[in-house]
Protein backbone atom coordinates (compact mmCIF):
# COMPACT_ATOMS: atom_id res chain seq x y z
CA UNK A 1 0.00 0.00 0.00
CA UNK A 2 1.49 3.39 -0.93
CA UNK A 3 2.42 5.63 1.97
CA UNK A 4 0.10 8.66 2.04
CA UNK A 5 0.06 9.72 5.67
CA UNK A 6 0.77 13.37 6.37
CA UNK A 7 1.37 14.29 2.77
CA UNK A 8 -0.60 15.96 0.03
CA UNK A 9 0.32 15.31 -3.61
CA UNK A 10 2.25 18.26 -4.94
CA UNK A 11 2.73 19.56 -8.43
CA UNK A 12 6.08 19.92 -10.09
CA UNK A 13 7.43 16.46 -9.29
CA UNK A 14 10.74 15.86 -11.10
CA UNK A 15 10.48 13.93 -14.32
CA UNK A 16 8.72 14.27 -17.65
CA UNK A 17 5.22 15.69 -17.49
CA UNK A 18 2.43 13.88 -19.28
CA UNK A 19 1.49 15.85 -22.38
CA UNK A 20 -1.59 18.03 -22.08
CA UNK A 21 -1.82 18.11 -18.29
CA UNK A 22 -1.87 21.44 -16.46
CA UNK A 23 -0.84 19.48 -13.36
CA UNK A 24 2.85 18.79 -14.03
CA UNK A 25 3.18 15.20 -12.86
CA UNK A 26 6.10 12.83 -13.19
CA UNK A 27 5.87 9.97 -15.64
CA UNK A 28 7.60 6.65 -15.04
CA UNK A 29 8.10 6.29 -18.78
CA UNK A 30 9.95 3.13 -19.78
CA UNK A 31 10.16 2.07 -16.11
CA UNK A 32 6.37 1.77 -15.86
CA UNK A 33 5.89 -1.92 -16.83
CA UNK A 34 8.68 -2.99 -14.45
CA UNK A 35 7.24 -0.83 -11.65
CA UNK A 36 3.73 -2.21 -12.18
CA UNK A 37 4.96 -5.81 -12.07
CA UNK A 38 6.85 -5.07 -8.86
CA UNK A 39 3.71 -3.53 -7.34
CA UNK A 40 1.77 -6.69 -8.16
CA UNK A 41 4.39 -8.59 -6.15
CA UNK A 42 3.79 -6.26 -3.21
CA UNK A 43 6.99 -4.20 -3.39
CA UNK A 44 6.48 -1.07 -1.28
CA UNK A 45 8.92 1.03 -3.34
CA UNK A 46 6.93 0.27 -6.49
CA UNK A 47 3.65 1.27 -4.83
CA UNK A 48 5.24 4.51 -3.62
CA UNK A 49 6.42 5.25 -7.18
CA UNK A 50 2.93 4.64 -8.60
CA UNK A 51 1.43 6.89 -5.92
CA UNK A 52 3.86 9.74 -6.65
CA UNK A 53 3.13 9.35 -10.36
CA UNK A 54 -0.67 9.31 -10.17
CA UNK A 55 -1.73 11.13 -7.00
CA UNK A 56 -1.22 14.74 -8.21
CA UNK A 57 -3.37 14.29 -11.31
CA UNK A 58 -5.97 12.29 -9.35
CA UNK A 59 -6.18 15.06 -6.76
CA UNK A 60 -6.41 17.68 -9.51
CA UNK A 61 -9.22 15.71 -11.13
CA UNK A 62 -11.09 15.38 -7.82
CA UNK A 63 -10.77 19.10 -7.08
CA UNK A 64 -11.73 20.18 -10.59
CA UNK A 65 -14.80 17.93 -10.44
CA UNK A 66 -15.73 19.36 -7.01
CA UNK A 67 -15.49 16.09 -5.10
CA UNK A 68 -16.88 16.56 -1.56
CA UNK A 69 -13.51 15.45 -0.08
CA UNK A 70 -10.81 15.29 -2.79
CA UNK A 71 -8.05 13.89 -0.57
CA UNK A 72 -10.36 11.19 0.77
CA UNK A 73 -11.38 10.25 -2.76
CA UNK A 74 -7.74 9.82 -3.81
CA UNK A 75 -7.16 7.54 -0.82
CA UNK A 76 -10.22 5.43 -1.69
CA UNK A 77 -9.09 5.12 -5.30
CA UNK A 78 -5.68 3.81 -4.26
CA UNK A 79 -7.23 1.34 -1.84
CA UNK A 80 -9.28 -0.09 -4.70
CA UNK A 81 -6.23 -0.12 -6.98
CA UNK A 82 -4.29 -2.09 -4.34
CA UNK A 83 -7.12 -4.62 -4.01
CA UNK A 84 -7.79 -4.98 -7.73
CA UNK A 85 -4.35 -4.70 -9.36
CA UNK A 86 -3.61 -8.46 -9.26
CA UNK A 87 -6.62 -8.95 -11.58
CA UNK A 88 -5.34 -6.37 -14.11
CA UNK A 89 -3.25 -8.23 -16.67
CA UNK A 90 -2.35 -5.28 -18.94
CA UNK A 91 1.06 -3.61 -18.37
CA UNK A 92 0.33 -0.71 -20.75
CA UNK A 93 0.59 2.66 -18.96
CA UNK A 94 -2.25 4.34 -20.87
CA UNK A 95 -4.57 1.40 -20.17
CA UNK A 96 -3.59 1.47 -16.50
CA UNK A 97 -4.24 5.19 -16.15
CA UNK A 98 -7.62 4.85 -17.90
CA UNK A 99 -8.50 2.03 -15.48
CA UNK A 100 -7.48 4.14 -12.45
CA UNK A 101 -9.50 7.16 -13.61
CA UNK A 102 -12.49 4.91 -14.30
CA UNK A 103 -12.29 3.92 -10.62
CA UNK A 104 -11.96 7.60 -9.67
CA UNK A 105 -15.03 8.52 -11.69
CA UNK A 106 -17.11 5.78 -10.03
CA UNK A 107 -15.91 6.86 -6.59
CA UNK A 108 -16.73 10.48 -7.42
CA UNK A 109 -20.29 9.54 -8.38
CA UNK A 110 -20.65 7.56 -5.13
CA UNK A 111 -19.25 10.46 -3.08
CA UNK A 112 -21.66 12.93 -4.66
CA UNK A 113 -24.61 10.66 -3.94
CA UNK A 114 -23.52 10.21 -0.33
CA UNK A 115 -22.98 13.95 0.12
CA UNK A 116 -26.43 14.73 -1.26
CA UNK A 117 -27.95 12.55 1.46
CA UNK A 118 -26.00 14.18 4.30
CA UNK A 119 -27.11 17.45 5.94
CA UNK A 120 -24.57 20.21 5.48
CA UNK A 121 -23.32 21.71 8.74
CA UNK A 122 -22.07 25.32 8.68
CA UNK A 123 -18.39 25.73 9.43
CA UNK A 124 -17.49 27.16 12.80
CA UNK A 125 -15.99 30.71 12.74
CA UNK A 126 -12.61 29.43 13.95
CA UNK A 127 -12.55 26.90 11.08
CA UNK A 128 -13.22 29.65 8.55
CA UNK A 129 -10.43 31.75 10.06
CA UNK A 130 -8.01 28.83 9.81
CA UNK A 131 -8.83 28.35 6.13
CA UNK A 132 -8.49 32.06 5.40
CA UNK A 133 -5.10 32.19 7.10
CA UNK A 134 -3.24 30.43 4.29
CA UNK A 135 -5.37 31.74 1.46
CA UNK A 136 -2.94 34.27 0.00
CA UNK A 137 0.02 31.88 -0.21
CA UNK A 138 -2.21 29.14 -1.65
CA UNK A 139 -3.69 31.50 -4.24
CA UNK A 140 -0.25 32.67 -5.34
CA UNK A 141 1.00 29.09 -5.63
CA UNK A 142 -2.02 27.99 -7.70
CA UNK A 143 -2.93 31.13 -9.61
CA UNK A 144 -2.84 29.75 -13.14
CA UNK A 145 -4.57 26.56 -12.08
CA UNK A 146 -7.39 28.45 -10.38
CA UNK A 147 -7.90 30.55 -13.48
CA UNK A 148 -8.21 27.45 -15.64
CA UNK A 149 -10.52 25.73 -13.15
CA UNK A 150 -12.69 28.84 -12.94
CA UNK A 151 -13.04 28.78 -16.71
CA UNK A 152 -13.84 25.06 -16.74
CA UNK A 153 -16.64 25.70 -14.25
CA UNK A 154 -18.34 27.87 -16.87
CA UNK A 155 -18.68 24.96 -19.32
CA UNK A 156 -21.41 22.34 -19.52
CA UNK A 157 -20.94 19.32 -17.23
CA UNK A 158 -20.05 17.00 -20.14
CA UNK A 159 -17.55 19.46 -21.65
CA UNK A 160 -15.95 20.07 -18.26
CA UNK A 161 -15.59 16.35 -17.53
CA UNK A 162 -13.84 15.67 -20.85
CA UNK A 163 -11.52 18.68 -20.57
CA UNK A 164 -10.66 17.95 -16.93
CA UNK A 165 -9.59 14.44 -17.93
CA UNK A 166 -7.57 15.93 -20.80
CA UNK A 167 -6.06 19.05 -19.22
CA UNK A 168 -5.78 17.93 -15.59
CA UNK A 169 -5.35 14.16 -15.78
CA UNK A 170 -3.43 14.24 -19.08
CA UNK A 171 -5.49 11.42 -20.62
CA UNK A 172 -5.81 11.11 -24.39
CA UNK A 173 -8.97 10.63 -26.42
CA UNK A 174 -9.11 6.78 -26.31
CA UNK A 175 -8.59 6.72 -22.52
CA UNK A 176 -11.18 9.47 -21.96
CA UNK A 177 -13.65 7.50 -24.08
CA UNK A 178 -13.00 4.42 -21.94
CA UNK A 179 -13.33 6.32 -18.65
CA UNK A 180 -16.54 8.12 -19.60
CA UNK A 181 -18.08 5.28 -21.64
CA UNK A 182 -18.39 7.51 -24.70
CA UNK A 183 -17.44 6.98 -28.34
CA UNK A 184 -14.07 8.61 -29.18
CA UNK A 185 -15.75 10.86 -31.73
CA UNK A 186 -18.17 12.07 -29.06
CA UNK A 187 -15.18 12.84 -26.81
CA UNK A 188 -13.53 14.81 -29.61
CA UNK A 189 -16.74 16.74 -30.24
CA UNK A 190 -17.15 17.66 -26.57
CA UNK A 191 -13.49 18.68 -26.35
CA UNK A 192 -13.74 20.78 -29.51
CA UNK A 193 -16.87 22.59 -28.34
CA UNK A 194 -15.46 23.01 -24.84
CA UNK A 195 -12.21 24.50 -26.12
CA UNK A 196 -14.11 26.83 -28.45
CA UNK A 197 -16.15 28.00 -25.47
CA UNK A 198 -12.99 28.45 -23.40
CA UNK A 199 -11.39 30.60 -26.10
CA UNK A 200 -14.60 32.68 -26.28
CA UNK A 201 -14.56 33.16 -22.50
CA UNK A 202 -10.86 34.04 -22.50
CA UNK A 203 -11.36 36.61 -25.27
CA UNK A 204 -14.32 38.14 -23.42
CA UNK A 205 -12.37 38.30 -20.14
CA UNK A 206 -9.40 39.85 -21.93
CA UNK A 207 -11.58 42.56 -23.47
CA UNK A 208 -13.14 43.25 -20.07
CA UNK A 209 -9.68 43.52 -18.52
CA UNK A 210 -8.58 45.95 -21.23
CA UNK A 211 -11.68 48.07 -20.63
CA UNK A 212 -10.81 48.14 -16.92
CA UNK A 213 -7.22 49.11 -17.67
CA UNK A 214 -5.82 45.79 -16.41
CA UNK A 215 -4.19 42.89 -18.20
CA UNK A 216 -5.47 39.32 -18.17
CA UNK A 217 -3.11 36.53 -17.14
CA UNK A 218 -5.21 33.88 -18.86
CA UNK A 219 -3.83 32.08 -21.88
CA UNK A 220 -5.63 29.54 -24.06
CA UNK A 221 -5.20 25.92 -22.90
CA UNK A 222 -3.61 23.38 -25.24
CA UNK A 223 -5.94 21.70 -27.70
CA UNK A 224 -6.94 18.06 -27.46
CA UNK A 225 -4.96 15.52 -29.42
CA UNK A 226 -6.66 14.63 -32.67
CA UNK A 227 -5.88 10.98 -32.96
Amino acid sequence: MPSTAGSTPASGEPGAARDGSIWRTASLGSAFPRTLRAARRGRQAAWDALYRDLAPSLLGYARAQHAPDPEDLVGEVFLEVVRSLPRLADDDEDAFRAWVFTIARRRLIDARRAASRRPVEPAAPEDLAAVAGGFEEDALARLSRDEVLALLDRLSDDQREVLVLRLVAGLRTPEIARVTDRHPEAVKGLAKRGLARLRELIATDARSADDDGTSSALTPPPGPDRR
